[in-house]
Order: C-alpha cells, then sequence, then structure tokens
C-alpha cells in the first residue's frame, strides 16, 4: 500500500495521494524510517539451566515415558516426590526439538474397502436398511425394513414393525428369499452396519442360504446409496402424511400402498423410466425398443427440432454398486461378478 502511495505522491503530491487513499502521512513517514533490528530477550533467572532442560528431554524420550503424554509424566514424577518442571515448560523443550506429537500407543484405525459390486440381473443383489416413522407419541417410531433389487429398483420385502431387531430382519429376509426362490451362491446382500445387520442370526442365516454378505464402510452414509434413495422417494410422497402415524395399522396401510405404487406404477428415472415391475419381469426390453423407435419417428418428421442425438433408450443391462469408474473393462479387474 505504502508503494502506491509513493507512486501517485510522485504525480500529485503526498498529501493528495494520501487524502485520496485514505493513509495518514505520519504512517507514510514512519514506514520510511529503517526499523531497529529487535533486541534479543533476556533470559529470565528463573528459567531452566540447559543442563535441566537437557534432563528434561531426556526424561520425556527414556524408554519408561516415551509413549506418554507430558502431563501424564508430570504426574508420575510427582507420585515419586520428583519435580522437574512444569507439564507447560516439557511441552516446550519438545517443541524445540520437533517432538510435540502423539506420544501414546494406538491401534492403527483399520482400511475399510469400499464395496463395489455388479448385477447383471433380477435377484442377484439386494439392498436392504430399516427406517424409522414417527408414532403417537414423541420418541416413539415405527420401524420399516424394506430389501429392494438393486437391479430393478424393485421392493422384493418389506415389514413394519414397532421394534427393531435381528429377529424380525431373520423373518424378513428368509421368507423374501423363499418367495424369490432364492438359490445358494446366488445373492448378495448388501447393508450398512445396523445393530440387526451385523446380528449372529442374521449372519448365519445368510450361510445357511449360501447368501454373500456384504457391509457398507464404517461412518460412511453413501455406500448404501439405493435404499437411501428408495427412503427418500417414500417419505417426499405428497401422500406422506404430515401428522405421525396414530398407529401400526395405519403405517402398515400406508406403506402397503406406496409399495404398490413403487413397484407397479413409479415410473423411476434410473431404469430409463420404466416401473420396477417391469424391470424385474424383464419387460423393460420391448418397452425401451418401442420408445426408442417412437423417439427416432418424431425427429425423422420433425428434424429441426432435435438439435442433438435422441435419448438414450438403450438397455441397460449392468448395474454398479459404489464404482470408481463404471465401465466394462475396469470391472473386470475391480469388481466382484456377481453370477
Amino acid at each position: 500500500m505504502m508503494s502506491t502511495v509513493e507512486q501517485l505522491g510522485q504525480q500529485i503530491g503526498l498529501a493528495a495521494a494520501c487524502r485520496s487513499l485514505n493513509i495518514s502521512r505520519s504512517s507514510l513517514y514512519r514506514s520510511r524510517q529503517v526499523q531497529p533490528e529487535p533486541k534479543p530477550r533476556p533470559r529470565p533467572g528463573r528459567a531452566l539451566s540447559q543442563a535441566e532442560r537437557t534432563e528434561v528431554r531426556q526424561v520425556l524420550n527414556s524408554e519408561r515415558f516415551l509413549d506418554q503424554a507430558p502431563r501424564q509424566v508430570y504426574a508420575t514424577l510427582l507420585d515419586q516426590q520428583q519435580y522437574l518442571c512444569h507439564w507447560r515448560t516439557m511441552y516446550r523443550i519438545l517443541a524445540e526439538h520437533q517432538e510435540v506429537r502423539e506420544r501414546r500407543q494406538s491401534r492403527p484405525r483399520p482400511t475399510y474397502q469400499k464395496p463395489e459390486l455388479l448385477a447383471t440381473g433380477p435377484n442377484q443383489l439386494w439392498s436392504w436398511d430399516i427406517t424409522q416413522l414417527k408414532g403417537p407419541q414423541k420418541w416413539l417410531y415405527f420401524y420399516l425394513y424394506v430389501i429392494l433389487d438393486v437391479l430393478s429398483r424393485y421392493v422384493v420385502g418389506w415389514l413394519i414393525a414397532e421394534q427393531e431387531s435381528a429377529e424380525l430382519a431373520e423373518l424378513l429376509i428368509a421368507e423374501t428369499c423363499a418367495k424369490q426362490g432364492i438359490v445358494p451362491g446366488q445373492l448378495t446382500l448388501h447393508s450398512d452396519r445396523g445393530s440387526p445387520m451385523k446380528s449372529k442370526l442374521v449372519t448365519q442365516l445368510l450361510v445357511d442360504l449360501g447368501i454373500i454378505k456384504s457391509h457398507s464402510r464404517p461412518h460412511l452414509s453413501d455406500d448404501n446409496p439405493f435404499s437411501e434413495a428408495q427412503f427418500k422417494t417414500l417419505k417426499y410422497r405428497p401422500e406422506y402424511p404430515l401428522q405421525p402415524f396414530s398407529t401400526l395399522a395405519e403405517a402398515r396401510k400406508w406403506v402397503t400402498d406406496f409399495v404398490a405404487w413403487y413397484n407397479l406404477e413409479h415410473r423411476h428415472s434410473s431404469i430409463h423410466f420404466v416401473t420396477p415391475e417391469q424391470r424385474h419381469n424383464g419387460e423393460d426390453q420391448a418397452i425401451l425398443k418401442i420408445r426408442k423407435a417412437t423417439y427416432t419417428a418424431a425427429k425423422k418428421a420433425n428434424p429441426a427440432r432435435w438439435s442433438k442425438e435422441i435419448r438414450n433408450w438403450e438397455w441397460q443391462a449392468e448395474v454398479f454398486l459404489n464404482p470408481d469408474k463404471p465401465t466394462t473393462q475396469q470391472t473386470n479387474c475391480t469388481t466382484n461378478r456377481i453370477h
């Protein structure tokens, strides 16, 4: 700023330059003065000597106290009727030698592999989760369990209850697998790390049914995206009641209607606007061919109305769960294919 004032002052004068830039002339004159070197700070008479500082550092880095924080060392030494210095001084001595760090021994945080799964057909990859629906009283909820087919987004099984338990999860998974005719080695079941998901009952059931278990990484909310997206669709429906459900029967009736709408009528944007039932039953291929032909005919009839190619109505043969790059070349190397 002062260099700007000096340059402007050569043209219009220092006083005018200071007024235009709202700078005090005294500040300008002060900046021209050579600043003296700061005087060295005198060493306090009560400061630790160099020998004492060396002793403190040796004690802190000794085998006995190597993995303890200075405050722990400070307290331990006091119990032995030994006082070297205050623990803040201990930190200062360590800082002089760049030794302020985590001294305590701790277990390293485990590295969890990102779940990357691929489905090429229905009933190969399911995602399931539990969400809460508000009940008649504060802190009272109804728990909605939903199992979703990842390829088709079809709700293959659900139940609603007054509690969250591994027994109900086991019952739902077993009944849904029986209804869908799941055979050993066919299915991978993905979920987050909730208590029912990691329970011994559910784990043993999956082993007995020959189902591969997959869990999201801890403390991450985006490793189970299909179930979370379906719950958002549920709770943002215009028909979702503004007031909490008064009874479990009322909540069950509403969810029954929602699941019927979601499976049979909802044209899902992620599967080319076909319904989950059409996708699950393999009817979407014929529907998408008709749509592509309709688009092609419309563009041919009025080409001026189309600035780009027609919408992509190609059938989606694969659906990935958490891919880095959803390309066939990469998935041959990095994803677990489900057959």
